[in-house]
């Protein structure tokens, strides 16, 4: 009998059967399913298998949280089946099948939209260090004077001096952020066109030369400058004797660009499908880049621009209108249900539109002011179930996660699953939404979301901002505990504790370690990378955010090299060689995960020092990795560590996180339960 056979037919039955079952596969942690019917899984039988550490869906995929035993597990789940797993991209295509229409543009758009919002993010605190430098008059440094000209507003108000106009060098910092400023804000166009054909699959450098012929300083008429340019008569142009094309650069623009890298990618893929391989390196992308780029300042480009600015003025009527307090009341409480349903990733691009069109965004504030009240729901939760050691394991997580800006471990984990804490976050979203848009609390740029997205905040709004984050972290809070003891909505949790099993755990085998480890004892663990150690609920996948897997830190690698952090027996070790299991000699079971979703790489940009059953000594070479390969395929490289074995060892000894930390330096402790 395979160690998992009972659990894998108990699993079969429960996800609908076979005929139920359109793919299968599996990663370093998780069985991931494309069902023909997801209501038909039965997710409380499943999540009462003893092997089974949790389930939920993403992107159309039923995933089944395993942990360290999931390549055995998969095999038993094979055979007793009778299934054949695909490869992780063939799962993807066929989840797509679970999609509608909306759902897979949408999935395109947040795929689209990703990569690059880190650098959104960092153009945001730029520019709000600079809104504080020039664009605040602190009355201490006294009043602006302009040729002996006192300056008053046209209410009367004095006008006074800003950092600025007092400091030489606070003026050339200034200057000096202003060009990774305007690297990311003007010539957006070309980070979006450049992410369209990394997700198209299409040639990556001719995405890039078709951004940089839609922002062109020289040839192009800024797109700041165009309104003022019509009016003087001096808009340039492209003159061809019986017609001309009006020169116009698209900088900062979304959708002129999201369209031009779209015609670009389907393009390409038409003539690759007709030219010859032989002489495809000439015509394809000459075939392609040259009609793209004709398409974008005649067509596309003008229209993008008309959809994009009719788009951002209805949202800004919607911001700054005679109801804009219902419309923020309305969308703080929406934007949560849009996060389940895929729909927030619209708010990628309309938040872009505005600050290209009217110099910052009132919808941001009100998605961080969300991310709060969801994390204080959950917050609310631990509190009461905090003596539940299995509740407590999810919800503390989770309400770290999403005051950090995360919010799916919180909304999926728990605040979904029990109704009355989700309802209690809409409520705090809401108000606290409805006062963000009666203050007028606008920010520069997207920022990092929850509680440090004050930092992308303009600072003549950030003590509104603060009174709006007291509402949404105390509202929820309050109704949480009210609506348990009230008894409302709270049956979808007092059935599932009802209805709880316990089943009993299938055969396993068990392996005696050599060395016996009293209650008590400590194990050091060694950080196995060099890099930024960070709080593990900080990790981009909710199962490792949620510490669903175990417990542990994250890091941030600097060096594309994995050591072992313990004398141990390499238990797993992935044909993907993206991810390791250790056993130490102690007994603690450790798992290592190179990269979020990595195993998509199948191998790619990896290379394994070890084989599976290869006895460590701590410092040994485990894998080394291509950090820059795999930022550029779209993957990020943060790595679990985590002790995976948490019945029987609980992490100890953490540093303060964050820290930088050097491999063979002591990182953690696992203490012996």
């Amino acid at each position: 009998m395979g160690k998992f056979e009972n659990d894998a037919k108990a699993l079969l039955e429960a996800v609908g059967g076979k005929e139920n079952v359109a793919a299968v596969s599996h990663c370093a942690t998780r069985m991931r399913f494309v069902l023909n019917d997801d209501k038909k899984a039965n997710v409380k039988a499943i999540e009462n298998l003893s092997a089974v550490k949790g389930t939920f869906t993403n992107a159309g995929q039923f995933q089944v949280i395993i942990g360290n035993d999931v390549p055995i597990f998969y095999n038993d789940f094979t055979a007793v089946s009778g299934i054949e797993g695909v490869s992780k991209e063939a799962a993807k295509s066929a989840a797509k099948q679970n999609l509608n229409p909306v759902q897979r543009v949408l999935t395109m758009l947040a795929e689209i939209f990703t990569p690059i919002i880190p650098a959104i993010i960092v153009g945001g605190l730029i520019l709000g260090f600079r809104n504080v430098l020039e664009g605040i008059g602190w009355e201490h440094l006294g009043q602006k004077v302009i040729d002996g000209v006192a300056q008053f507003t046209k209410s009367g108000d004095p006008i006074y001096k800003t950092i600025v106009d007092v400091s030489p060098f606070w003026k050339g910092v200034n200057d000096f952020l202003w060009l990774p400023g305007e690297a990311i804000f003007h010539f957006l166009p070309v980070g979006i066109t450049w992410s369209v054909s990394r997700k198209m699959g299409t040639t990556q450098i001719l995405g890039i030369v078709l951004g940089i012929c839609l922002v062109s300083p020289n040839l192009l008429t800024n797109a700041y400058a165009v309104p003022e340019a019509i009016k003087e008569g001096t808009l340039k142009s492209f003159e061809f004797g019986l017609f001309s094309i009006p020169a116009v650069g698209y900088q900062a623009q979304v959708i002129p660009a999201l369209l031009a890298g779209l015609s670009l990618s389907y393009l390409e893929i038409f003539w690759r499908k007709r030219i010859p391989e032989v002489v495809s390196m000439i015509f394809v992308p000459f075939l392609s880049l040259l009609p793209a780029l004709i398409l974008a300042h005649t067509v596309l480009g003008p229209f993008g621009w008309w959809l994009g600015q009719g788009l951002s003025s209805i949202v800004l009527a919607g911001l700054t209108g005679p109801l804009k307090w219902l419309f923020g009341a309305i969308f703080g409480t929406l934007y949560a249900p849009f996060v389940i349903t895929g729909l927030h990733h619209m708010t990628n691009a309309i938040d872009t539109q505005l600050i290209a069109d009217a110099g910052g965004t009132g919808l941001w504030p009100m998605i961080a002011l969300s991310n709060i009240a969801q994390g204080s729901a959950v917050l609310a939760y631990y509190f009461m179930n905090r003596h539940n050691e299995k509740e407590a394991q999810v919800s503390l997580p989770a309400a770290i996660s999403a005051y950090l800006g995360v919010t799916e471990p919180a909304l999926f984990g728990v605040n979904v699953k029990y109704i009355y804490p989700f309802v209690a976050g809409l409520i705090g979203s809401g108000i606290a939404g409805l006062l963000s848009t009666s203050l007028n609390i606008t920010a520069n740029a997207i920022g990092v979301g929850g509680l440090p997205g004050i930092l992308a905040i303009k600072a003549q709004y950030w003590l509104p901002f603060v009174l709006a984050m007291g509402v949404a972290i105390i509202v929820p809070f309050i109704l949480t505990f009210f609506f348990r003891k009230a008894g409302i909505l709270t049956k979808a949790e007092d059935e599932a504790k009802a209805d709880y099993v316990a089943t009993p755990a299938t055969e396993e085998v068990v392996e005696v370690v050599k060395e016996e480890v009293t209650t008590g004892a400590t194990v050091s663990i060694l950080s196995p990378l060099t890099g930024e150690a960070k709080e593990l609920s900080q990790a981009n996948d909710p199962v490792f955010a949620q510490g669903v897997m175990g417990q542990g830190v994250l890091i941030q690698p600097s060096e594309g090299k994995l050591v072992a952090p313990v004398d141990a027996t390499v238990s797993v070790l992935f044909p993907t060689k993206h991810a390791v299991g250790l056993v130490s000699t102690d007994g603690v079971e450790l798992l290592m995960h190179i990269g979020m979703d990595t195993v998509n790489l199948e191998g790619q940009g990896f290379t394994a020092h070890v084989a599976q059953g290869d006895s460590v000594k701590a410092g040994d070479l485990l894998i080394t990795f291509d950090i820059e390969a795999i930022k550029a395929a779209g993957y990020l490289t943060e790595t679990p560590v985590i002790i995976t074995n948490q019945d029987a060892f609980a992490p100890a000894d953490l540093p303060n996180l964050p820290t930088s930390v050097v491999a063979g330096q002591a990182l953690l402790a696992a203490v012996k339960k």
